[in-house]
């Protein structure tokens, strides 16, 4: 939960701890949804998570996975940690079939583009979107 958390913080949001975990719980009951990946360090601390859902797409004729979170903290970052998040996002996907990992970023987020431009990611020239269905 810390890390939620701390992602939640870093885009100044705030989900009460009741609603993450729910969320949390929801995937572990049911993996068909998606998967939560942990990153650790060497002293086996927990220093960055990814969250991944499963969809189809259309377009792709094809089911493909949607990384709605990633995060590192801030003292791991520039470790690698991501990257291998992001591999054993790929990985996943490849076993289940999917033919694409897609997301989206902050605009702002430098860092993170970096990263997505580094390991050779696209950018697409879709524009996102969003209504408050609550």
């Amino acid at each position: 939960m810390p890390l939620m958390r701390g992602y939640c913080d870093f885009y100044r949001v705030d989900p009460t701890d009741a609603d993450l975990l729910a969320m949390m719980r929801a995937l572990i009951a049911d993996p068909r949804e998606g998967l939560q990946l942990i990153a650790r360090d060497d002293t086996g601390a927990a220093v960055g998570f990814a969250t991944v859902f499963w969809t189809w797409q259309t377009l792709y004729a094809a089911r493909v996975g949607v990384l709605n979170d990633l995060f590192v903290t801030e003292r791991a970052r520039g470790t690698g940690a991501g990257r291998a998040l992001i591999d054993r996002c790929l990985k996943h996907c490849r076993e289940r079939g999917a033919q694409k990992l897609v997301w989206e970023t902050a605009h702002d987020n430098v860092t993170a583009q970096r990263l997505y431009d580094g390991i050779g990611a696209e950018k697409s020239s879709w524009l996102t979107y969003e209504l408050d269905a609550g």
